[in-house]
């Protein structure tokens, strides 16, 4: 029964059918050959809604919206160039800068992308910088989002493959900072290189205490979720409502720019992007029903330990699989289909259930920066008016310090847990 599953869900995908679809047609097919009603499909697609911490998505992704929804934006961008922008390229680094602590609201590396992207982009490219230049740095400093808390990738791994999202969180941020110190040697590079300008925002050190204090408050927030989940006191589905309470608390009192039209727009953003996550974690509680009842990821973790002796090369091999995976799927639909089944792999082989999740947000989200499908390249591409050609030539640097941090956390557990 998964055999035609697979083959008709990559035809589809082939054809251009949309992830979701392309996952419940190929259950359909499997279920038509196995001659076993349809109807299973919809029971299948219900039972993943009834999960109680799935509540923790849309509520953390309502409180980065919220938080977004006033001058937030500005007053982050304004403190990162005050701290990075009398550097060499000191735009690009704000960018990566803002990447780290945008983040720490959002959790999302689209949502980043375009918001910075369409805030930094145009005054890189007014100061002389390249468009491909531009561009590779939004789509590729981006994804740093999707390691830093409250991280929608993580939090759907956890799920999926039981693990705890407490220690996922904590586990993303070296990692996360890593990419992100990364980003910076490499921007810092290129921009002597290239000659590019500093940026520094006039007013010295009373300026950046003033845009400090007045940014302060919501750049608090990933430090209340890590310490409210770290100390046991809420749960992770608990702390996402108090993250709303917290961001309609900040944009409302502490900024007073909070508006009944920036709740409507963000309440509408949060239904927009719950839902093309929600039908994909349904569709994909499908695949993987028909695989665990044929045994798949049971028999796949005994072949891969019978044919390849060496776990260091079962890890290498898993990069690599993700690497090709993550070219040509999104990142949650990726993380939702291969998730379960490399945890019994890492499983069989000792490799901790918290490093195979990092790992996998990763490796995956190269694949955001990485044609055919790379989201946050289109994004920032058609931020920069530039081709894709030449901002995945610009990403050359890119995807190196990407990897290097990958292979780190790979072969290196101490940097994953602790």
């Amino acid at each position: 029964m998964a055999a035609p599953m697979i083959w008709i869900f990559f035809a589809l995908l082939a054809l251009s059918v949309p992830v979701a679809h392309a996952m419940i047609g190929g259950v359909a097919a499997a279920l038509w050959f196995d001659g076993k009603p349809l109807a299973v499909i919809a029971q299948r697609l219900y039972t993943p809604t009834q999960s109680f911490p799935m509540l923790a998505i849309p509520f953390f992704i309502l409180a980065g919206n919220l938080m977004m929804s006033g001058k937030f934006g500005v007053y982050l961008i304004n403190v990162a160039r005050l701290l990075v922008g009398n550097m060499r390229g000191g735009m690009g680094q704000v960018s990566i800068l803002g990447s780290v602590m945008f983040g720490g609201v959002s959790g999302s590396a689209v949502a980043d992308a375009s918001a910075l992207g369409n805030a930094l982009i145009p005054v890189q490219q007014k100061e002389g910088y390249p468009g491909g230049f531009a561009a590779a740095i939004n789509s590729a400093s981006s994804t740093v989002s999707v390691l830093i808390p409250p991280s929608i990738p993580l939090i759907l791994y956890g799920l999926v493959s039981n693990v705890s999202i407490v220690d996922l969180f904590v586990a993303g941020i070296l990692p996360g900072l890593m990419l992100g110190i990364g980003m910076f040697a490499t921007v810092w590079l290129v921009a002597h290189r290239k000659k590019l300008p500093r940026s520094p925002l006039p007013g010295g050190f009373k300026e950046f205490r003033g845009q400090l204090i007045i940014a302060f408050p919501a750049m608090l927030m990933p430090v209340f979720i890590i310490g409210t989940l770290r100390f046991g006191i809420a749960t992770p589905t608990e702390v996402s409502v108090l993250a709303v309470a917290y961001a309609l608390l900040i944009s409302g009192l502490v900024y007073r720019d909070l508006t009944f039209k920036g709740i409507w727009d963000a309440s509408v953003d949060t239904a927009m992007m719950t839902g093309a996550v929600m039908i994909i974690i349904m569709a994909s509680s499908t695949i993987q029903w028909v695989l665990t009842a044929e045994r798949v990821p049971q028999e796949l973790a005994e072949w891969v330990a019978a044919t390849i002796q060496n776990p260091w090369m079962i890890i290498l091999a898993l990069n690599v699989v993700m690497l090709i995976v993550g070219a040509f799927l999104d990142l949650p639909a990726a993380v939702l289909l291969l998730g379960p089944l490399f945890v019994t792999i890492g499983n069989s082989i000792g490799l901790d259930p918290v490093q195979l999740g990092l790992m996998m947000v990763v490796n995956l989200s190269i694949g955001l920066y990485t044609p055919p499908v790379g989201t946050t390249l289109f994004i920032s591409a058609a931020i920069a008016r530039v081709g894709i050609g030449q901002t995945v030539k610009a990403l050359m640097p890119f995807y190196l310090v990407a990897l290097m941090v990958l292979l780190a956390i790979s072969f290196i557990p101490a940097l994953t847990i602790y």
